[in-house]
């Protein structure tokens, strides 16, 4: 099995709910990333042996196998194969897993993984509605079935976590994504956006560019956090809009190949894929896969949680983060240092490749060796995967 390496790593702007980037249609950021990683790197597409694309909604524009549809947009060959899968919050990263066993079993040399997702176009759970419930009676009668925002609350419950702890890690969220914006730090795997208006549902000529996230709520404060009010819990809950993920926009990709590829190629590998994993959890708690993630993929690197220098846990909810701390003891000076999703949008298919595409660039700027990313899926899922920084 050879060793696979991510030679470089792009994301789009993450375009707030109904915001710059709602005029855009994912499968056209997701055209933009493949793009923009070929003209990094001076690759030719047609050294691409395939397109694995993460998107939980897939209905309407985002249906029809969206990876296939973004490289097709892009002008590749036709003879580039594409496709789309959904594991729900960490279908980013899931492409990122298929992709590196394609390429460590010797099935392909080069492919691109990520995802893309637009939920102002694209509503969340637009697709369930169409067709039905999620979970059929045989999974209804074994399990109790709740939205992820009561089993947020759930985290909380079974963590002690209090409003104020989750509102504290909300803001911390915001202010570090202010501070690693205004520092330049996401510069390097940013990627511009055309933007365009959005008349009666159809689309004008660009308006202008997105050129950096939009997510970002420098105006908040930690008064303003207290003042929301609860989404899932009316009376006693603790979770929030301001204490939860934000719906938004994006698409991110990664070139991975072949140490032997790159090294064949002249090109610099910036990072190699250590060792990663999925789990399946408590399908009502639901959030707590990331736990049991982390151990599991620790334990397949033969790692433990003093060598690694950054962590990504994806921030669904601040429960999730915060319960994870207080399983592993990790302090917060190693996790999501640069903000999380709270502040930083989470564009469902997307999320699992630009918690990659950051904690790539972040290792590289401290100097960092090993990173390691978790993130929560609905129905009780949990992925991770350890990166090491060459």
């Amino acid at each position: 099995m050879s060793d696979v390496v991510i030679v470089d790593a792009v994301r789009t702007p993450v375009g707030r709910f109904r915001g710059s980037l709602a005029g855009v249609r994912a499968d056209h950021l997701g055209a933009l990333v493949l793009k923009a990683l070929l003209e990094r790197t001076g690759l030719s597409s047609a050294q691409v042996d395939d397109v694995i694309f993460g998107c939980v909604t897939q209905i309407g524009e985002q249906s029809a196998n969206i990876a296939r549809t973004a490289l097709l947009g892009a002008g590749w060959p036709v003879s580039i194969p594409g496709m789309t899968l959904d594991r729900k919050c960490g279908s980013g990263e899931a492409a990122v897993h298929v992709a590196v066993g394609a390429i460590a079993a010797g099935a392909a040399d080069i492919i691109i993984a990520g995802g893309a997702e637009n939920m102002s176009r694209v509503p969340m759970g637009s697709n369930r509605e169409i067709h039905g419930e999620a979970f059929g009676w045989m999974a209804a009668e074994r399990y109790e079935l709740i939205s992820q925002g009561e089993a947020a609350e759930r985290v909380a419950d079974k963590w002690s976590l209090s409003r104020d702890a989750l509102d504290d890690y909300a803001f911390a969220s915001h202010s570090r994504a202010a501070q690693a914006a205004d520092a330049g730090y996401f510069a390097n795997e940013l990627i511009s956006v055309p933007v365009a208006e959005v008349r009666e549902h159809s689309l004008t000529e660009p308006v202008g560019m997105l050129l950096a996230d939009e997510t970002i709520r420098r105006d908040t404060s930690r008064e303003k956090l207290s003042t929301l009010k609860t989404s899932f819990r009316p009376d006693a809950g603790r979770i929030t809009a301001g204490n939860s993920s934000q719906i938004s926009d994006g698409a991110a990709a990664l070139l991975l190949m072949s140490a032997d590829t790159a090294k064949r190629l002249g090109l610099k590998a910036r990072a190699r894929i250590r060792a990663f994993t999925t789990v399946g959890v408590d399908p009502t708690l639901m959030l707590t896969g990331p736990i049991e993630a982390t151990r599991k993929v620790l334990d397949k690197a033969g790692l433990t949680l003093d060598d690694i220098d950054l962590f990504e846990i994806n921030e669904a909810f601040a429960s999730v983060p915060l319960a994870w701390m207080h399983e592993t003891g990790v302090g917060h000076d190693r996790l999501n240092v640069n903000g999380g999703a709270i502040a930083l949008g989470h564009p469902l298919g997307a999320s699992g490749a630009r918690l990659m595409t950051t904690l790539l660039n972040e290792l590289e700027r401290r100097g960092g060796r090993y990173g390691l990313q978790a993130i929560c899926c609905a129905g009780g899922l949990g992925t991770a995967t350890i990166i090491e920084r060459i």
